[in-house]
């Protein structure tokens, strides 16, 4: 299975951690059903069923008890730190949708371009199936954003919380408890509250009064402080600085670029400003 090779390189890097356990819960499951599923089929064919044991469904190689899990991943190996930002992002963004008790489809569909775009189209039922796994558990947000906050740098943090915040807003009303969860969540992954507001506002970028926030300034500056405000966010949230993450994810890092430009856009006019 295709999956298990993001799988793998996460476990690989911080396989220990609460969201190695999580993940690591959830995998098994998946496999366990998979397997089993395979063993019905296979139970008259004995060739077929020693393969299955040796080497599980679809031929992926367990070493540590993980699937796909590989000593050759190292904590500074760019497949290491892509694939954990996805399994870390998974997890997260399954502590959103259980925020509020309710799984929307438009949620669980930007979890399927999310894992269609970044894994491909082959990953996407079993990348499904884990999220509804990790949903029966309990998330401690507070540890999982804590080894976030560990392995990942200020700006793959930034990109991971932007989903997050896509992800509560995508059916267009963002309920209270996905709020507190989302500031709950931008505090242990250590972010600071200028750059968990200025997140929390940037798909509204025609907004005023929330493309102030973006820029991290308020109504009262000066026209050279919007000026100074703009280049210092546009050096902060320039794409390059997730390039390690992969192409998908430096696209939609494009995105929240944009809007930080159209933010811009939006004081300069108000202000008339040249």
């Amino acid at each position: 299975m295709a999956w298990t090779k993001w799988i793998g390189g996460f476990l690989g890097w911080i396989w220990l951690g609460p969201i190695g356990g999580l993940i690591g819960f959830a995998v098994g499951a998946v496999i366990d059903a998979g397997i089993s599923a395979v063993n019905v089929h296979r139970v008259n064919d004995s060739d077929e069923e020693d393969d299955s044991a040796r080497t599980g469904r679809g031929g992926w190689q367990s070493t540590g008890g993980y699937p796909g899990y590989s000593r050759g991943y190292g904590q500074n190996s760019a497949d290491a730190v892509r694939n954990s930002f996805m399994a870390s992002l998974l997890v997260m963004a399954t502590a959103v949708v259980k925020s509020d008790g309710k799984f929307l489809k438009s949620e669980l569909e930007l979890i399927k371009s999310f894992i269609s775009q970044n894994f491909g189209e082959d990953s996407v039922a079993e990348g499904l199936q884990i999220v509804k796994k990790l949903y029966s558990q309990n998330i401690d947000v507070a540890s999982v954003g804590g080894q976030i906050r560990q392995y990942m740098n200020y700006s793959q943090r930034m990109q991971l919380y932007h989903f997050l915040v896509q992800l509560a807003g995508i059916d267009g009303d963002v309920s209270q408890s996905e709020v507190n969860c989302l500031k709950q969540i931008a505090f242990c992954i250590g972010l600071s509250d200028s750059d968990r507001d200025s997140m929390m506002n940037i798909n509204n970028p025609e907004d005023i009064a929330s493309a102030y926030k973006i820029l991290e300034i308020q109504v009262t500056s000066t026209d050279d402080e919007v000026v100074k405000a703009y280049r210092k966010m546009a050096m902060k949230y320039h794409p390059d600085k997730v390039s390690t993450l992969g192409a998908d994810v430096q696209k939609a890092a494009e995105e929240k670029f944009k809007n930080i430009v159209a933010a811009y856009e939006t004081i300069k006019k108000a202000r008339n400003m040249n």
